[in-house]
């Protein structure tokens, strides 16, 4: 599949933490093919702003986000995402140790392995017309590239659609709130038989055992958002959750209830509720 080239090489890159992996912003020609074909790889991507890293602890990752500064200075300051900005999620293996365990740095997070990928998505006026409303993600397209820069033309572009469907309250960018500061050091977490975890990427505890009209909160410790979808109550879920914030449900009725992470699928929790 042939690239067009990009003249103008302002990027944004993205951490987006789900399925679909690093973000690029750039300016985007005018005219150009339908589909993610619009998306050229994103030259000099990491001469771009890097707001974020992300450990997945559950595929064993390393991913660096990036924007460009005036996307940020924009968000920061109230204003939409312009067209023209794309976002780009660098993956990378994390480093092991003979037992497969990932190895951390100094600084307590994953040390940075060979490159796997790069996911790009990318904004423009007038983009995901061509789309149904059960598809389209306002006027974002996306693209799958190898870290040389080729199309991944094997790669499923529908999970990251999916996957960023649900946000469109905040222009489907599911990093949204890491342009902005975050809280940063320890999340302490109190103790209490209505409360769940969240960190390096697992529940805990994975089952809680609650009374009828209990409300249970979600902590989140992770660097990463996390949001908390219950798969058998119809996808009721949580707002995104940023490190340190936290959200409850209350559970009214006895029965199991089985949860995932929606950005991160492979999370599984259950509430069994009495």
């Amino acid at each position: 599949m042939r690239t067009m080239p990009n003249p103008r090489g302002l990027i944004l890159i993205a951490a987006i933490a789900g399925a679909c992996g690093v973000a690029a912003l750039a300016i985007a020609q005018a005219t150009v093919p339908p589909g993610p074909n619009k998306l050229a790889y994103p030259e000099g991507w990491d001469k771009g702003l890097m707001y974020a890293t992300v450990d997945r602890y559950d595929t064993k990752q390393y991913r660096e986000l990036y924007t460009s500064k005036e996307v940020v200075d924009a968000v920061k300051a109230g204003k939409p995402i312009p067209p023209g900005a794309t976002i780009t999620m660098a993956i990378y293996k994390a480093k092991v140790d003979d037992k497969g365990v990932p190895v951390k740095g100094k600084n307590g997070r994953f040390e940075k392995g060979d490159p796997v990928a790069h996911m790009v998505m990318m904004k423009n006026t007038g983009w995901g017309s061509e789309y149904g409303p059960e598809k389209r993600n306002g006027e974002w397209e996306y693209q799958a590239f190898a870290p040389d820069g080729k199309v991944n033309d094997k790669a499923n572009l529908g999970t990251c659609f999916a996957c960023h469907k649900p946000h469109d309250g905040q222009d489907y960018v599911i990093s949204l709130a890491r342009f902005k500061p975050g809280k940063d050091g320890k999340v302490n977490v109190a103790k209490a038989p209505d409360v769940v975890a969240i960190g390096d990427f697992l529940f805990g505890p994975e089952k809680l055992e609650v009374a009828k009209n209990t409300y249970v909160t979600w902590v989140n410790t992770d660097d990463s958002p996390h949001q908390v979808t219950v798969t058998s109550a119809n996808g009721l879920r949580t707002p995104v959750i940023l490190k340190g914030e936290k959200q409850a449900m209350k559970f009214e009725s006895a029965g199991v209830y089985d949860y995932i992470c929606g950005l991160h699928p492979g999370m599984k929790g259950k509430i069994e509720v009495k």
